[in-house]
């Protein structure tokens, strides 16, 4: 089951909710860390393509310094995503045929904009928020400048789309004491759907 939404809408807090409840979880996001961590699989290629100035000390990405170089230079992020993606698709087929659990929640955050994974989901669950919500997490959380957080929020799809293809939508605009109630709901659900045939979540 596809598991998506915007920057800071909660998806990790969610997903640890569901989880804590045996659910299975593979995470694009954790893959892509993985992916440019020290030694990480994707390093190289990414040197090689961009040079050791996007390499922190520790060997990891710099990811600030990535971050600024392909919102100024678009095709710098094409760039990028052809040595990333292929990666994190791999990995995270490998991880989907591995895990054992009821049902397994595919969290991606670039489930709408990139299209690849939506196959793969019987059905696409959205952690909704409104905009302003949105944009005051994103500062709070990463301490950016309001243009700066729009313009990362920007670069997303809208969220008018990512509701026009989510199955089921958890409100998260509320506090973060709103959230176990809708997830245990949820998963009692996706329970029922994986244990009917050719219904699995």
């Amino acid at each position: 089951m596809g598991l998506t939404g915007g920057i800071a809408c909660g998806k990790s807090t969610v997903s640890e909710l569901f989880t804590a409840h045996g659910a299975g979880l593979v995470d694009t996001d954790r893959i892509a860390h993985q992916l440019t961590a020290p030694g990480g699989a994707a390093m190289p290629a990414i040197l090689a393509s961009f040079g050791t100035d996007m390499q922190r000390p520790d060997g990891a990405l710099d990811r600030a310094a990535m971050r600024a170089l392909v919102f100024a230079e678009p095709s710098r992020r094409t760039e990028l995503e052809a040595i990333l993606h292929p990666l994190i698709r791999s990995t995270s087929l490998a991880q989907l045929k591995s895990c054992a659990a009821p049902y397994v929640l595919l969290a991606v955050p670039l489930l709408v904009e990139t299209g690849h994974y939506l196959p793969l989901c019987r059905r696409v669950l959205l952690i909704d928020c409104t905009e302003d919500i949105q944009l005051q997490r994103v500062m709070a959380r990463s301490g950016l400048a309001e243009a700066e957080a729009r313009r990362i929020i920007a670069s997303q799809a809208t969220r008018a789309a990512r509701l026009a293809v989510a199955d089921d939508v958890l409100d998260n605009s509320g506090p973060p004491a709103a959230l176990p109630a809708q997830v245990a709901k949820l998963h009692a659900h996706y329970l029922q759907l994986a244990a009917q045939p050719n219904q699995n979540p």
